[in-house]
């Protein structure tokens, strides 16, 4: 009996800090970004729709030990089992065929989208060596932001052992919004740390 109290405790956890970011956001986030920025209508105001992660294996795409490893990096950081991304198109030059796996990806919303940026913000970047903030060039023209990791050791729920081959991660911030700004100051509020730019 006692196990599954503790399955339970560890399950809810994440949720509890997921509740609260998504809280902040609708109780007091909403009402300061549409006075903030001057927007007249709620609907405009920017949201975060998901979190797309994802991991290229490149030339190593053929290596089932490294899928492996990126595999279990994935589903022990994001709490979901991901799944593998394949090519489109054949390209003779990367000796690339359609069909081939190229990588891995998981695709965040609700509680979990909010549990992991909360991680990202508060756990993550802080263990990063030499971190000066995230770089604001980072948005493309929607508004999404792009956050790249080149070694998944900063995660605090991997082993040494799970992290002795090193590879790097991205994880995508899908927002709905009007452009970069809107998108930057939703960040912003979420606590991300972007680095001072120079005067």
């Amino acid at each position: 009996m006692a196990t599954t109290t503790k399955t339970v405790k560890t399950k809810t956890a994440p949720v509890a800090v997921a509740v609260r970011q998504r809280d902040l956001y609708n109780q007091q986030f909403v009402a300061e970004l549409q006075k903030e920025l001057g927007l007249t209508n709620i609907h405009q105001v920017p949201k975060l729709e998901k979190i797309v992660v994802n991991i290229g294996l490149g030339r190593a795409k053929d290596d089932k030990r490294l899928m492996e490893i990126a595999t279990n990096t994935l589903r022990k950081v994001t709490g979901q089992q991901p799944v593998e991304t394949v090519a489109k198109n054949s390209i003779a030059g990367f000796k690339l065929r359609e069909g081939n796996k190229i990588g891995l990806k998981v695709t965040l919303r609700g509680d979990r989208m909010y549990e992991f940026m909360d991680r990202i913000i508060t756990i993550v970047l802080p263990r990063l060596r030499d971190f000066h903030g995230v770089s604001a060039k980072a948005f493309d023209n929607q508004g999404n932001f792009s956050l790249g990791l080149t070694d998944q050791s900063v995660f605090p729920e991997l082993t040494f052992e799970e992290t002795t081959t090193p590879h790097g991660l991205q994880a995508v911030f899908v927002m709905k919004c009007q452009d970069k700004a809107h998108a930057r100051a939703l960040l912003e509020k979420f606590g991300m740390p972007f680095e001072k730019e120079n005067k």
